[in-house]
């Protein structure tokens, strides 16, 4: 039922096809690259232990050097295996409106529409295909898969004119933190999965309420086009999502938002924690540290008018705010109380942060540590 709503080989041709052109590079070249990340990941590991005292297992998640369109291919099957449920929902529920006698007659209609759902979806997926230098992914493989999408690396290490060296140590460290944080703890695996589950089974299907909400984030479209934040104003915090969260936090209801919440708080916990390792190394390990934050970090703000026009609309730079009110919560909570002490936010999901304690980390350490 689910192909009958998106076309997942659509998808994934139009992502490949739209990706941008990698920097050019000979096969020499690429192949050292490949090995100096494979390299970078096992120097990073024993840093990543050191700071953060989690230990993996004995047998790790696998570590894979991919090009986009590597990458492309696995998140088109992450995405179907979420997205699977909720279009299963939907194409029931338009079975049912449509009756026997309406089936027949918009099954043209029905393909069509696919390829076009796949097309938007690829469209999306080639965009992220040329941002995303690594990311730990638990869909594809049971034990999950870290992934350092090389073409990406080089690129913005051009780009930023680093150290290739410093800079692939210092992508490595942040991402290989995330394969510990999932495989020392492996429960958050799970409790993401539930997550992500209760915001699809939370998503309302029902065509006049899509209809309305559609409706309004197009109006948030154009308020973003004119400079103003989705469900705010221009330079304010946004009202419906909390600040720019993107076009789902506009869309979702008052039980998807309070799911939103916690999400944007365990993300924050896991990209804050990783950033906070990646610039908590000795300065002799990374030498050309200083100057690679400082450009990354402008990087991460800049971009053309387009770029930044999909990294609103796309909840990006929610993500970018995950980072800082991470970090600055991980900083402040191992500052006061040590990273022993610290490291009793991966006992249970109720020793997560909230999106409150997030933004106020003594409150935390009150709950967890009173």
């Amino acid at each position: 039922m689910i192909d009958a709503l998106v076309d997942w080989d659509v998808a994934a041709r139009t992502a490949k096809r739209v990706s941008p052109t990698p920097p050019r590079v000979s096969r020499a070249a690429a192949d050292e690259v490949v090995g100096d990340l494979y390299r970078a990941t096992s120097a990073a590991a024993g840093h990543v232990a050191e700071l953060t005292k989690l230990q993996e297992p004995p047998i790790s998640a696998v570590t894979r050097v991919v090009d986009r369109a590597a990458w492309v291919e696995v998140n088109a099957g992450g995405m179907r295996t979420v997205l699977t449920p909720l279009l299963d929902r939907v194409a029931a529920q338009n079975s049912s409106v449509l009756g026997a006698a309406g089936q027949g007659a918009t099954e043209f209609a029905a393909r069509v529409g696919s390829r076009a759902a796949g097309a938007q979806l690829g469209v999306l997926l080639g965009f992220l295909s040329g941002r995303v230098l690594g990311q730990f992914e638990f869909f594809d493989r049971p034990g999950g898969q870290l992934m350092l999408v090389a073409p990406n690396i080089v690129s913005v290490e051009q780009h930023l004119q680093v150290a290739p060296a410093d800079f692939r140590l210092w992508v490595c460290l942040h991402e290989v933190t995330h394969r510990v944080q999932f495989t020392a703890v492996p429960w958050l695996r799970q409790h993401m999965l539930a997550e992500l589950n209760a915001l699809t089974d939370a998503i309302e299907t029902d065509p006049a309420v899509l209809r309305t909400r559609v409706s309004t984030a197009l109006g948030e479209i154009v308020k973003v086009i004119r400079g103003q934040d989705v469900g705010g104003s221009p330079g304010g915090e946004g009202v419906a999502d909390g600040g720019g969260a993107g076009l789902m936090a506009v869309l979702a209801s008052p039980e998807q938002r309070l799911i939103l919440d916690r999400v944007a708080a365990f993300m924050s916990l896991i990209e804050g924690h990783a950033e906070y390792v990646m610039n908590a190394v000795p300065k002799t390990v990374i030498p050309t540290q200083h100057a690679i934050e400082q450009r990354f970090a402008a990087r991460r703000k800049g971009g053309n008018p387009l770029d930044r026009l999909l990294r609103r609309l796309l909840g990006l730079d929610a993500k970018t705010r995950q980072y800082v009110d991470g970090s600055a919560f991980v900083r402040a909570v191992v500052d006061r109380v040590g990273v022993t002490d610290f490291n009793a936010i991966w006992t249970s999901r109720d020793t997560l942060p909230t999106k409150d304690e997030i933004a106020d980390p003594l409150r935390w350490i009150a709950r967890v540590h009173a």
